[in-house]
C-alpha cells in the first residue's frame, strides 16, 4: 500500500506552528516548506509493549528515541504503521497532531516550527496506547542538566523491617529521628529536593510493642530551611505529637507517649502546609505489635506509596521542582513506592523462595490518593484490613484498598517461581513510576501453573 504523507499543522501562531500547506507532490499552489530536520518513526511491538521505533539515521532501531532539534527549526515527524493497528502521533504541549493511520505500511506526518525550548512529550493518543508504551521526548534546545549517577539515595530499603518484639515485656524506648532536606535521586535521570526523616523516604519502620512507653526525639537539621514536626497516628495526645514538636532548623523537640493500640500506623510531618511536607517525603510507619508479638514470617517487607507534585511531567529529566498548583489539583506527576521511581525495580531486591510465607507492611503516605494495592499473579491469603491486628483478617483477597494516611498488612505463601509485580490497580499510575518487583526462586510446579 502506498504511503500518503499529510503535513498537519496547527493554526496557533503563538507557538510558531505552520499554516496548512499543500502536501502532495505536484501541487500547483506553489507553497512548500522544507523541514530543517526530519524524523521517521515506525509503530511496532517491542519489549512486550507498543512502541515507536526509529527508522533511520541516529535513531535507527531505537525504541521511543529522543528527538533533538534546535530552537526555531522546522520539524517534520513521519509515522509509518508497522503493526497494522490504528495509531497517530501528537505533541499535546505544542498542539501538534497527525491523522490516524490504520493499515500496515500506511504513513502520515506532522510539521511544526520548534519555537519553544524545553522537553515535550510525543505520544500516540489512541486510548490505552500511551499506557502500553507509546511515548517519547522531543527536546528543543539544550535539555535540562541530567543527573549523573546516584547522587543521594533516599529510597527506603524494603527489607529494613526492624527486629520483632517477640514475647518481651513492655519497655521504655527512646527513638531518635532527624528531619532533613536533601537533593536525592528520583530516577536514573531525575533529581528532587526531598524532605525526609533520617534521609530516607519513607522514614524508618519503627517497631514497638503495645504497652511500651516511647520517647520521641525529633531533631531538625541545621541545614533545613523549614520548620518540621511529627504526627504519629499511634499516639493519643495533641496532634499526635505535632503540637509539641514544631522544630526550627537546628532545634530538637521531644515528647513521650504510651502505645495503647496494636496495629500498623502512619507517621508524618504536620507543619503547615501539611500536604506539602508529606508530598516531599516526610512520612513513615510504626508497627505496634500485640502481646506475644506477631507470628513468624519467612520474609517481611516494608513498602509505602507516595506522590510527588512537580512542574514538569514524569518523562522530563533533570531537577524536578515542586508545584503547588499540581498539589492543590491533586494531580501528581510521579507516583512511587519507597520514595523513588526505581526503588523496588532496580535499586533494591525483594526476594523469596517457593514455599515462603511473605508478609508486607504496606502504607500510603499520600497525601491525597487512595491505593488499590495488588500483586499481579498472587492472591493475599490474609489481609489485616486497615492494619487492625485485633480483628480477624480477611482471606483470599485479590486487591485491598488503603487510604492516604492508612495502612494494611498482607500475607501470602509463594507457590511458584517468577517475577511478581506490585502495583496500585489504578494501573495508569504505573506510567508515572508506581511499580515494584517480588522475585520468587525455586522449582516450578506444573500442577499450579503450566506455561
Amino acid at each position: 500500500m502506498g504511503r500518503t504523507f499529510l503535513l498537519l499543522t496547527a493554526v496557533c501562531a503563538t507557538f510558531g506552528y505552520l499554516s496548512p500547506v499543500a502536501a502532495e507532490q505536484g501541487s500547483n499552489s506553489g507553497v512548500t516548506y522544507r523541514p530543517d530536520v526530519t524524523f521517521t518513526l515506525r509503530t511496532d511491538i517491542g519489549e512486550g509493549k507498543l512502541v515507536f521505533v526509529g527508522e533511520s539515521g541516529t535513531i535507527a532501531g531505537k525504541i521511543n528515541p529522543d528527538l533533538e532539534v534546535n530552537p526555531g527549526a522546522v520539524v517534520q515527524i513521519n509515522l509509518v504503521n508497522g503493526d497494522g493497528a490504528m495509531h497517530d502521533i501528537a505533541i499535546p504541549e505544542l498542539g501538534a497532531k497527525s491523522d490516524n493511520i490504520t493499515a500496515k505500511g500506511a504513513a502520515t506526518s506532522m510539521v511544526f516550527r520548534a519555537v519553544r525550548t524545553g522537553t515535550f512529550e510525543y505520544l500516540c493518543t489512541l486510548p490505552g496506547h500511551k499506557a502500553a508504551g507509546m511515548f517519547g521526548r522531543l527536546i528543543v534546545g539544550k535539555p535540562p542538566e541530567e543527573a549523573k549517577g546516584y547522587v543521594t539515595n533516599v529510597a527506603q530499603d524494603p527489607r529494613a523491617v526492624g527486629e520483632p518484639v517477640g514475647t518481651r515485656a513492655s519497655r521504655h524506648l527512646t527513638l531518635n529521628l532527624e528531619a532533613t532536606e536533601i537533593e536525592g535521586q528520583l530516577s536514573d535521570k531525575k533529581l528532587y529536593k526531598y524532605w525526609t526523616f533520617n534521609n530516607r523516604v519513607p522514614g524508618p519502620l519503627l517497631r514497638v510493642k503495645v504497652g511500651d512507653t516511647i520517647t520521641i526525639n525529633l531533631h531538625n537539621s541545621a541545614s533545613s530551611t523549614n520548620i518540621h514536626s511529627i504526627d504519629f497516628h499511634a499516639v493519643t495526645g495533641p496532634g499526635g505529637g505535632a503540637a509539641v514538636t514544631q522544630a526550627a532548623p537546628g532545634e530538637t523537640k521531644s515528647f513521650t507517649f504510651k502505645s495503647l493500640h496494636p496495629g500498623l500506623f502512619v507517621y508524618h510531618c504536620a507543619t503547615p502546609m501539611v500536604a506539602h511536607h508529606i508530598a516531599n517525603g516526610m512520612y513513615g510507619m510504626v508497627l505496634v505489635e500485640p502481646e506475644g508479638g506477631l507470628p513468624m514470617a519467612d520474609r517481611e517487607f516494608y513498602v509505602m506509596q507516595g506522590e510527588l507534585y512537580t512542574t514538569h511531567s514524569h518523562n522530563v529529566r533533570g531537577l524536578q521542582e515542586f508545584s503547588l498548583e499540581n498539589l492543590l489539583a491533586e494531580n501528581p506527576q510521579h507516583l512511587v513506592f519507597n520514595g523513588t521511581v526505581d526503588a523496588l525495580t532496580k535499586m533494591y531486591t525483594m526476594e523469596a523462595n517457593t514455599g515462603d510465607n511473605v508478609r508486607i507492611y504496606f502504607g500510603v503516605g499520600g497525601p491525597n490518593l487512595t491505593s488499590s494495592f495488588h500483586i499481579i499473579g498472587e492472591v493475599f491469603d490474609k489481609v489485616y484490613d486497615q492494619a487492625s491486628l485485633t480483628s480477624p483478617p480477611l482471606t483470599d483477597v485479590q486487591t485491598t484498598l488503603v487510604p492516604p494516611g492508612g495502612a494494611t498488612i498482607v500475607e501470602f505463601k509463594v507457590d511458584y517461581p517468577g517475577r511478581y509485580i506490585l502495583v496500585d490497580h489504578a494501573l495508569s499510575r504505573m506510567e508515572k513510576g508506581l511499580a515494584g518487583y517480588l522475585t520468587v526462586r525455586g522449582k516450578a510446579n506444573a500442577e499450579i501453573f503450566k506455561p
